[in-house]
């Protein structure tokens, strides 16, 4: 990756600690070479749990977690953070699907505009989303992974949305994803101190292909930006995640490499890559 400023990079995520999690080290890696990194959030994820009560409440988490985010992204180096500012719809089949501002009942003709006048501001080389799938199937996340898919899409279409700014279309849209070998992976690390893996095992069937892997990013050496981003999300820092259940060390290996998949242009490369702006 050259020190480019022009090479500007957009992540276009869903709540407050997907950032860090699925790409912290990818983000932290192009800020350290000189790339612009901006960061689009669609909820303050106002239903996430609350790991200790005395950092939040139901009434406070939506504030809190901005301010987590905000703390992440400094840690990141990320340059500016967007809020799309739609409510966390929770999971699938639960009571905060029905809330009128929810971010799944958002319909793509309002969404999609949206992040077109975005990146057509930002103008980005590289764009990074959820897969389709939303890694686990939470609905927020296949939401900004098919909205950011339309806007990209279309954000380059001078006879669509002429009122939002020129023109620009993304080289590239990337979706992170947590493979089949990278649940392995993980459940054999939990399975190794005697801690339960079921959850990561469970979702193996359902799981990206391996062979579906397009690039693979060492961020060994930013790893500590992304440790300390992740540790920023404090309110979601309970026994109910990976990290708070193995020791660091193994963590901050397998945080070390982060996988990305082509979506678009269509056609992925040959081979796979190490930084998602080689041949830029």
């Amino acid at each position: 990756m050259s020190n480019d400023s022009q090479r500007r990079l957009l992540a276009i995520y869903a709540h407050p600690d997907d950032e860090s999690f699925l790409s912290g080290g990818t983000l932290a890696k192009a800020s350290s070479e000189g790339i612009e990194v901006t960061l689009v959030c669609a909820t303050r994820g106002e239903v996430g749990e609350i790991a200790d009560l005395t950092l939040a409440t139901p009434e406070t988490l939506a504030q809190v977690r901005e301010e987590e985010l905000r703390e992440a992204a400094r840690a990141l180096g990320i340059g500016r953070v967007d809020f799309l500012d739609y409510h966390d719809s929770g999971m699938a089949g639960t009571p905060e699907n029905a809330h009128p501002n929810a971010l799944v009942n958002a319909a793509a003709e309002e969404v999609v505009p949206r992040l077109v006048a975005i990146i057509r501001e930002l103008r980005p080389k590289v764009v990074i989303t959820f897969d389709p799938g939303g890694g686990y199937g939470h609905p927020d996340h296949m939401a900004m992974s098919r909205h950011t898919l339309a806007a990209c899409k279309t954000s380059g279409d001078a006879q669509l949305y002429s009122d939002l700014g020129k023109p620009w279309s993304p080289a590239r849209l990337v979706y992170t994803v947590f493979p089949r070998g990278r649940l392995v992976e993980i459940s054999d690390i939990l399975k190794s101190i005697g801690e339960d893996s079921s959850r990561y095992e469970n979702r193996m069937a359902d799981a990206w292909p391996d062979e579906d892997v397009h690039a693979i990013i060492d961020v060994s050496e930013t790893v500590e930006a992304k440790w300390d981003a992740v540790k920023c999300h404090r309110t979601q820092q309970g026994t109910f995640t990976m990290m708070s259940r193995i020791p660091e060390d193994k963590a901050k290996g397998f945080m070390s490499r982060e996988l990305f998949a082509w979506a678009l242009p269509e056609t992925p490369p040959d081979e796979i890559l190490t930084d998602l702006f080689d041949g830029l």
